[in-house]
């Protein structure tokens, strides 16, 4: 599958490459007397093995507090725990040959304007041997929720899934709601997405077009929150509830985030990977 997973590669490279045009552009759009902000773009390696990407984050914008667009590439072989979480997964052959290669985008933003929601963005593609598959997904995590802007962004997840598969949004949406979940907390970290994983029908070019339009939805379904709620006016209570909610984020990341697990055990840098940490939290 080396020219599928050219493709997937290079597209999930293209889609990071829009989102930071985009997010700079939105830097440039706001106002105030700071200088817009601008990523920093870091190339990454992985260990012994084999790959690396791009690690691009802006701290201290005028909209974006703290924002990671990250981008990968890399290949090896699985470490004995990976294995064995592939194999409990279901995945075949991970004993025989645990060779593996994967490609993504990553997005975490943390927001200047405690009215503008964080949010979280991924999509990927993963191969083994005996097995590949898509993931991803998206979801919205305001602090100070706003049922106008939950239902802008949902609408712009159904729009995308619906044109795949009648059935895809209610079943990523159950499962967002049930994969974003904080169970020590016994609450969800926002208002939801969708979330997929292990996605294979057998008709690759399907599901890549299917993975590609959760990709494209992201700007659309976020973009104009942020635009619209970057210049509100808040309090320092706003700005309380911010940080206190921010914690549930880092814990749910350190905790039970898949992605987060699989990037350290994997050997990629820890700087890329723990980049959805919000740059201020609070524990009250």
């Amino acid at each position: 599958m080396q020219d599928q997973r050219r493709r997937a590669a290079d597209w999930f490279r293209d889609l990071r490459d829009q989102i930071v045009e985009a997010f700079e552009g939105l830097e440039d759009r706001a106002g105030g007397d700071a200088m817009p902000g601008r990523f920093q773009v870091t190339p990454t390696h992985r260990g012994e093995d084999g790959g690396g990407g791009l690690m691009s984050v802006m701290r201290g914008g005028r909209v974006f507090e703290k924002v990671g667009v990250n981008w990968s590439e890399v290949h090896g072989t699985l470490a004995p725990k990976a294995q064995t979480a592939m194999a409990a997964r279901g995945v075949p052959g991970i004993a025989e040959d645990p060779r593996f290669w994967a490609s993504g985008i990553s997005l975490v933003a943390h927001m200047q304007n405690p009215h503008a929601p964080a949010v979280h963005m991924n999509t990927r593609m993963f191969w083994t041997p005996g097995a590949w598959w898509f993931g991803g997904g998206s979801d919205l995590n305001p602090c100070l929720e706003y049922a106008e802007d939950t239902a802008h962004f949902h609408d712009q997840l159904r729009q995308a899934c619906d044109a795949h598969d009648a059935d895809y949004y209610p079943r990523f949406k159950a499962w967002a709601d049930e994969y974003f979940f904080i169970p020590h907390r016994g609450r969800a970290r926002g208002v939801g997405g969708i979330f997929y994983d292990d996605l294979n029908s057998g008709d690759w070019d399907a599901d890549f077009a299917f993975t590609r339009a959760v990709g494209q939805a992201f700007l659309p379904a976020f973009l104009p929150l942020a635009e619209k709620r970057m210049a509100q006016d808040w309090t320092d209570q706003d700005r309380e509830a911010q940080l206190v909610h921010r914690g549930l984020y880092a814990e749910y990341n350190l905790v039970y985030d898949r992605g987060t697990k699989f990037g350290l055990e994997t050997g990629h840098n820890p700087e890329a990977v723990l980049m959805s940490l919000p740059p201020l939290a609070k524990w009250i």
